[in-house]
């Protein structure tokens, strides 16, 4: 899979959706590195647990930093890196299941404090890594190793729950169209707030949606996905949901707001407010004039 990783053994099933991730993130991280005129190590990628969290190892040249933790937790991370070092470029690297199922509980704090990373989630409907049990995208009643009898649950929308808890970025992309979400994935990172960019990456072993999202006409099936409209008002939160909340996966840049101001910014701003107190103010505050 990769040379620079010889003793680590784990290898994507071929056809695997990440793929097509993999290259867009590296082209996106290249392209800023190029305009910015940045170092690599300044962007760290913090992976979840499964299949699309094993980014961290396998990208290739020049290597970001990147860090793994426990499973769902990589909000948590990103939070505790950001808060540290506002200057690095803070990249999630996650899939549906460890960042919708357990890890879902972190996304609103996050949201709602609209922290500086780039979320990208690889949504393939199942548990890949641990034998394609059913995760909190897979359709209802789909039958998986977890519900022999089919699912009881209805599928998770990302998108509408993304825009519903307050990401002040949200695309939606497809891991087969790697240049376009290369693309989404530099513009989320440019984007000043919480940005998602939630991927279509469909698992060829236990749940291949690829003829599902590219469509076949010869067998009568109408494409999933669709691209969003030229027309679409990216700043307009309402039109926003209306797309995601219409038929299949639409497929380009959501919504943006325009005057989105980062968590970062926002301390900066307080910090430059507080009145910076020597060691002798402190003392003084707390001592008591003698009569």
């Amino acid at each position: 899979m990769t040379t620079k990783n010889p003793e680590y053994d784990f290898a994507w099933c071929p056809g695997c959706g990440d793929f097509g991730v993999r290259r867009a993130i590296e082209w996106a991280v290249e392209r800023r590195m190029d305009t910015l005129g940045e170092v690599i190590e300044n962007t760290v990628v913090v992976a979840g647990i499964g299949c699309s969290g094993n980014m961290v190892h396998l990208l290739e040249g020049p290597q970001p930093f990147g860090i793994h933790g426990i499973h769902g937790r990589t909000l948590p991370m990103a939070f505790g890196i950001k808060g540290s070092r506002p200057d690095l470029n803070v990249l999630i690297a996650a899939g549906d299941g460890d960042f919708l199922s357990i890890g879902g509980e972190h996304i609103a704090p996050q949201a709602q404090r609209n922290l500086n990373v780039t979320a990208v989630i690889m949504d393939n409907g199942v548990y890949g890594l641990t034998k394609g049990q059913s995760s909190p995208t897979t359709a209802l009643e789909v039958i998986t190793p977890t519900t022999p009898y089919g699912k009881m649950e209805g599928a998770l929308n990302p998108l509408d729950l993304y825009l519903t808890l307050g990401a002040t970025y949200v695309a939606s992309g497809i891991s087969s169209k790697p240049r376009d979400l290369a693309n989404l994935i530099y513009d989320a990172m440019n984007h000043s707030g919480f940005s998602m960019v939630h991927v279509q990456s469909p698992c060829t072993t236990y749940n291949d949606t690829f003829e599902a999202l590219k469509g076949n006409p010869r067998k009568g099936i109408q494409p999933l996905a669709w691209n969003v409209p030229d027309d679409h008002d990216t700043s307009d939160k309402a039109a926003a949901v209306e797309l995601v909340r219409s038929y299949g996966v639409p497929v380009g840049l959501l919504y943006q707001d325009p005057d989105s101001v980062a968590l970062d910014e926002r301390y900066a701003q307080i910090m430059s407010k507080q009145r910076t107190r020597t060691a002798q103010d402190l003392v003084d505050s707390f001592a008591f004039a003698v009569q």
